[in-house]
């Protein structure tokens, strides 16, 4: 999964930005336009309603993105999804039970 950000506005929206997704075992490419602008937010539901929406949550997502981006666009598919994340250090009480 890579951004595309050097696009001319273009299309409904004046969209500049390009989501390239591989998926690795069809080899199949999707492109889902977008503007640069856009929070961790909006591309998560770029992703949600484009890809997970006919392909299924992947396993693995290799990106070039730093961790805090990546952490806040799974946070809120998994919201989307209605799920539960907990964050746990471990070997602390907490983790132990």
């Amino acid at each position: 999964m890579d951004w595309v950000t050097v696009l001319s506005a273009g299309g409904k929206g004046n969209l500049n930005a390009c989501l390239v997704i591989v998926y690795r075992y069809s080899k199949s490419v999707r492109s889902l336009p977008f503007h640069k602008e856009d929070i961790a937010m909006d591309t998560a539901l770029i992703f949600y309603n484009n890809f997970i929406a006919t392909c299924g949550v992947p396993k693995i997502i290799s990106s070039d993105r730093d961790p805090k981006f990546t952490s806040e666009v799974w946070t809120n598919i998994y919201y989307m999804q209605k799920y539960c994340i907990f964050y746990l250090l471990p070997l602390t009480k907490r983790w132990f039970g």
